[in-house]
């Protein structure tokens, strides 16, 4: 057992440093792939209803996670037969997924497109390369509105994007990557509250909440620790978290409003449909262009304080696991003495 733990934990720890030397590629991403499955399955599947779009969620997440485990499960071996060759391939393995997964240094570099272009003066290159982030409607944004949205979309990301996936990897490995990764695409193409997705999207926006609610906490807890005002952090957090539409964005936008020292929420529009959301850190002053590269540096802080935390997390509980199965034998071979019995008798 313990030997799997320090399997994840160079392969983690590969795959953190992969997505730092090579972040997404233009074409060919697994991601980008299942995303082309799930469209497609979609255009069989839906119809405006929950159920079917309950069938499709579970198809596609379900399929892409039983896939993992099939996988990890083939390159893994017998637990009783230790391998050099199929430890290699195992580190291997969990390093290719912790890269697909993560898009850490996408966030920071796509942050960073925008940032420059407001700071050129370069509204028309701005919207066009903000829709990388988020799905606002940049026609409707000036230059301090699309840096608060920016700074937004860094915080929202650092969970969604790298917290949350190292989360469920530490619980269950490449499949729990996997998963993770599946259930946030399909949110994002089809749990928006758009008259197509209102039902068929239901499920994978509720799904989405439910397998980001650890990362979001775990990336606002960090955020407190790592960022420049941790008692702003931390003020925010418990004032404002819960203000948020999203059970998983208020908390983490909130600390980074609160870290920073900005205002962040408010009026914004998504596909034409204006939304007024309470206004996290209110009182500060609002976000500009100079803040977000304050975000991504924070946000690089977050994610490197999160592979710590979840490596560390998984050994403890592999460690609690192997005491209590220890306590377990014990407890058995006391019984068998004190009761006389032999072992197979």
């Amino acid at each position: 057992m313990r030997g799997q733990h320090v399997t994840y934990a160079c392969g983690a720890a590969l795959g953190f440093l992969g997505d730092l030397i090579a972040a997404d590629p233009r074409r060919g991403h697994p991601v980008a792939a299942f995303g082309r499955a799930a469209a497609a399955a979609e255009r069989g599947l839906w119809r405006d209803h929950r159920g079917y779009g309950a069938v499709h969620t579970v198809l596609c997440a379900g399929g892409a996670a039983a896939g993992a485990a099939l996988l990890q499960r083939a390159v893994r071996g017998p637990a009783h037969r230790p391998c050099p060759v199929r430890t290699a391939a195992a580190t291997a393995l969990n390093a290719a997924a912790v890269w697909a997964v993560l898009g850490g240094t996408s966030l920071g570099r796509e942050a960073r497109a925008v940032g420059g272009a407001l700071a050129a003066g370069d509204l028309t290159a701005a919207r066009e390369r903000l829709p990388h982030l988020c799905g606002r409607d940049p026609q409707a944004l000036d230059g301090p509105q699309m840096a608060r949205a920016v700074v937004e979309s860094v915080a929202e990301n650092t969970s969604d994007a790298v917290v949350g996936a190292l989360v469920w990897g530490a619980l269950g490995g490449v499949p729990g990557l996997v998963a993770f990764r599946a259930v946030n695409t399909l949110d994002a193409m089809v749990g928006h509250k758009s008259p197509r997705y209102r039902r068929f999207g239901w499920a994978a926006a509720r799904l989405d909440d439910v397998a980001g609610w650890p990362g979001a906490r775990l990336t606002a807890a960090l955020t407190v620790l790592a960022g420049p005002d941790r008692r702003g952090a931390l003020r925010a957090w418990r004032a404002d978290g819960g203000a948020h539409p999203s059970p998983n964005a208020g908390p983490v936008e909130a600390s980074f409003a609160g870290a920073l020292g900005v205002r962040l929420g408010g009026t914004l529009t998504y596909g034409g449909r204006v939304e007024h959301r309470a206004v996290l850190n209110g009182g500060a002053r609002q976000a500009e262009v100079p803040d977000i590269e304050r975000a991504v540096r924070l946000s690089r802080r977050v994610n490197v304080l999160a592979l710590a935390v979840t490596v560390a997390g998984r050994f403890a509980v592999g460690a609690a696991r192997s005491a209590a199965a220890r306590r377990t034998a014990g407890a058995a071979g006391s019984k068998r003495i004190t009761t006389g019995r032999r072992p197979g008798r």
